[in-house]
């Protein structure tokens, strides 16, 4: 995550609104999004942290081009000065939320694919559909961001940012299904199983409930598992 990080000052009198977590579902008392305790001993995770959530709170309500800074201070219960000092502004709030994101997806999926590859698995279909599975997921348990991301509403130049970390994506799949990035028939192939991918990361954010976001992973995953297979 991005952002320079500052020693606490004093919250605001009064109470401070209760903010959802980044992540699709809530979490325990006391837990934070890495599963460890936030308390004194981390005062700048938790000042971003707030500013953060603060931050996504007000992008999904009102859009990046009308939320304002002022009711993101506000909702975090911060001054406006620390925002400023953390991330600059606007911009720079939106793309650590994007950072956060995709950092997140890239650390669960890495981890899925050495957790298969330890337990003996190396066929680059299976691998390619676990890892698939894991990011589908992620975006599943971070709707709230993967839904902001997924809306054309974002800081100037975003859109060459997210395009870049697209071509990167398409090279890393490349390499996990071993296909030959030199012949077009290849990297075609690997583009628009890259691009399922994320249509349906995009479809799981308006999911019900669980029980229907599982359903469109499976299904995606069976689809994905037959185009992946080199023509004959």
């Amino acid at each position: 995550m991005s952002g320079i990080m500052e020693p606490t000052g004093t919250e605001p009198a009064g109470q401070c609104p209760d903010r959802p977590s980044r992540t699709g579902t809530d979490l325990p008392d006391g837990q934070s999004r890495t599963g460890l305790p936030d308390g004194p001993a981390e005062p700048y995770g938790s000042v971003r942290h707030a500013l953060l959530d603060a931050a996504l709170e007000v992008f999904t309500a009102r859009g990046y081009a009308d939320a304002g800074l002022a009711e993101i201070a506000t909702r975090s219960c911060l001054p406006l000065g620390s925002l400023f000092q953390h991330y600059g502004g606007k911009r720079g709030l939106y793309l650590a939320l994007w950072e956060e994101f995709r950092e997140e997806q890239e650390r669960r999926t890495a981890a899925t694919l050495a957790a298969e590859r330890g337990g003996g698995v190396d066929d680059p279909i299976v691998l390619f559909v676990a890892g698939a599975r894991a990011y589908l997921e992620g975006a599943w348990d971070n709707r709230r961001l993967a839904r902001l991301f997924a809306e054309d509403d974002g800081p100037g130049g975003f859109d060459t940012l997210r395009r870049q970390w697209d071509r990167a994506w398409v090279r890393r799949n490349a390499r996990l299904l071993e296909v030959d990035e030199k012949r077009r028939a290849g990297r075609v192939r690997v583009r628009v199983l890259t691009t399922v991918i994320g249509g349906a990361a995009r479809e799981l954010g308006d999911c019900a409930d669980e029980a229907e976001a599982r359903q469109i992973v499976d299904e995606v995953c069976g689809i994905l598992t037959h185009l992946s297979t080199p023509p004959r």
